[in-house]
């Protein structure tokens, strides 16, 4: 055999080497897993000898005692508020115009202003009234406005003989001596032209619209409007708010319906927004229209469209530059902060400021606005009502800043606010403790709501809030009827509120307008033996206007300093006093007054006397 044949005999045959493949594989597995069980014996030996070291004693550390701290009880002061509108002869009863249709106007009316405009030292009454529809055949419902003058135990119907009796579809009313001649005029917004009335000083008012050039559009709806001296020039400007874009031919045609059936009032989502007015007072009986160069003239930014629906008016200088800046309360869109450059320019700051939505981005149907001063001097709190099932807004920002976060909630105000619809508030201090409560009017727009939302209610009732102080965890305390009784709290169509010490007694008597029913007038009657002071600001009418609106008093009580705005353009398409009404508490004495006037001169009065009215002339 030759060795090539012995080599082939000796190689193995493809059969015997897939064999010899497998044997090896077999046994590779068969190690590797011995190897793992070994490794995995050992690893469980070592944790269990190392386990049995002995540990380090424990060593117990003496806890610090923990002291629980007690908050203090709330007690609401006993303070009753009486209703007086029979009493004290008011006889007026809104007409909203309705007859079944349901037109959007409607729903919104009416507003109210305390002002003394005939400087016998009491505040008077003037009660803005709707009318019949120029369509519909006339009623004899009351269509023209109320002033009722104040004689001391009772108001007297002036309206005739004074000029101010305007039968128009009239929603809001603006009060301000817008000449300087120490009288207050009177300012009245519609659906459709507004109204300028010169007050004559004689108890008779002139219609001066058309030469004062104030009307504005014949086919705009406005709402809420405001003196204020944006250009510091001493002299009183005009802002006015505009709803919505509206007609009775697009109201109809949107056939709104509520479930079940029926004619609904519509959504102010289903109609255009408009832009506000600023007239600048050019001192000579005349006003310039300024709203598209001062830069209030604000569009949305995606469709280019007006972005405002506004209802509610206020004016602070929150950055304290000396130029007083706007918050607008809108209506189903963003609420709007006019930053004023102290030049004659406005900038929207709404959004960056935190005041142009709720926490969670959202804009709410934003109506009545006030503005105060919150825990003292050290912050500013921005109140507005909104619809029904949305909170009211406590936007509170630090002096000298124009950063909000609303504080509804952890304040107590929220919660108790957000099932119902809130038209008018305001800031007062009812009980005359030296703190800032809050009154809301409230009630709905259907008169059938409750067919479709057993929750809610046409009627609704006021609510007040009393502020208890930041010592409490809940700052805002609603208050019950226990505390004020029955007729502050009775369900109402709540819509324009004001303010007024109309019975000369050193506390603060409440008003609010009801939308086709009559008001409310209700004396305060607390007896709680809290002191008070009140102020009433002449400015110089140059430097100053007049009215001294926009200026800044601080009241210096011991330790606690106290500080308010001479503000009437405040709530819901309504204006309160002039005069300002500080609650002392149980000091019987004031340390000095500060009066920083609008144009920024400071002037000191040292330690008036208490429980009384001091009229301040600016030196």
């Amino acid at each position: 055999m030759s060795t090539e044949n012995q080599l082939e005999t000796l190689r193995p045959s493809p059969e015997e080497e897939a064999r010899d493949d497998a044997d090896i594989g077999k046994a590779f597995r068969i190690s590797f897993a011995v190897i793992a069980f070994l490794v995995l014996v050992g690893g469980t030996v070592a944790i269990v000898l190392r386990s049995r070291v002995t540990a380090p004693p424990v060593k117990e550390t003496e806890l610090a005692a923990v002291e629980t701290r007690e908050m203090p009880k709330v007690q609401i002061p006993q303070t009753p508020f009486t209703d007086i509108t029979d009493s004290y002869g008011v006889e007026f009863v809104h007409n909203n115009g309705a007859v079944g249709d349901k037109l959007l106007p409607e729903t919104m009316g009416g507003g109210v202003a305390t002002f003394d405009f005939d400087n016998d030292g009491d505040q008077d009454v003037l009660f803005i009234n709707s009318s019949d529809w120029p369509w519909d055949k006339a009623s004899d419902r009351q269509s023209t406005s109320v002033l009722y003058r104040n004689d001391g135990d009772k108001l007297t119907d002036v309206s005739a003989e004074s000029g101010l009796a305007l039968s128009d579809y009239a929603m809001g009313v603006a009060v301000g001596d817008f000449d300087n001649d120490s009288w207050v005029d009177v300012f009245v917004t519609s659906v459709g032209a507004n109204h300028l009335y010169r007050n004559l000083g004689n108890g008779k008012f002139e219609d001066v619209t058309a030469s004062a050039g104030v009307a504005g559009d014949a086919d705009r709806w406005s709402s809420s409007a405001g003196w204020f001296d944006f250009d510091n020039d001493g002299d009183l400007d005009l802002f006015v708010c505009n709803y919505v874009e509206w007609s009775r031919e697009y109201d109809q045609s949107q056939e709104f319906q509520l479930i079940g059936g029926g004619r609904a009032y519509g959504r102010p989502q289903n109609f255009q927004g408009t832009f506000p007015y600023l007239y600048r007072n050019e001192g000579d009986g005349k006003f310039t229209d300024v709203s598209e160069i001062a830069g209030i003239q604000i569009r949305n930014p995606a469709t280019g469209v007006p972005l405002s629906k506004s209802l509610g008016l206020a004016f602070c200088d929150f950055n304290q530059d000396g130029a007083l800046d706007i918050v607008i309360a809108n209506d189903t869109v963003q609420n709007l902060l006019l930053q004023n450059d102290g030049k004659g320019n406005f900038t929207d700051v709404g959004a960056l400021s935190g005041i142009a939505f709720d926490s969670s981005g959202n804009a709410r149907g934003a109506m009545g606005i006030d503005i105060a001063s919150f825990r003292g001097p050290k912050a500013l709190a921005v109140a507005i009502g909104n619809f029904s099932n949305e909170m009211t807004a406590l936007y509170v920002a630090k002096t000298g800043t124009m950063q909000f976060y609303d504080e509804a909630v952890s304040t107590g105000l929220g919660p108790t606010t957000r099932l119902l619809l809130t038209f008018g508030l305001f800031y007062f201090d009812y009980d005359l403790d030296g703190r800032s409560d809050l009154f809301c009017a409230n009630g709905h727009l259907e008169e059938d709501i409750n067919r479709v939302q057993p929750s809610q209610h046409y009627e609704q009732p006021p609510q007040l809030f009393w502020n208890a102080g930041p010592q409490f965890d809940t700052e805002f305390v609603a208050v019950g009827q226990e505390s004020v009784g029955t007729d502050l709290l009775k369900p109402m169509v709540g819509r324009g509120t004001s303010y007024a010490d109309l019975d000369n007694d050193g506390d603060l008597d409440v008003i609010v307008t009801s939308s086709g029913r009559k008001p409310r007038l209700l004396r305060n009657d607390q007896q709680l033996g809290h002191h008070w002071l009140r102020l009433k600001l002449v400015g110089d009418g140059k430097n100053t206007n007049r009215d001294a609106i926009g200026s800044w008093v601080e009241v210096t009580v011991g330790e606690q300093k106290l500080r308010q705005q001479v503000m009437p353009t405040r709530s819901y398409l309504s204006q309160v006093e002039l005069p300002l009404t500080f609650g002392l508490g149980q000091s019987d004495k004031v340390d000095d007054v500060t009066i920083i006037w609008a144009d920024g001169y400071r002037q000191t009065i040292d330690a008036p006397a208490v429980d009384q009215v001091h009229t301040i002339t600016r030196q």
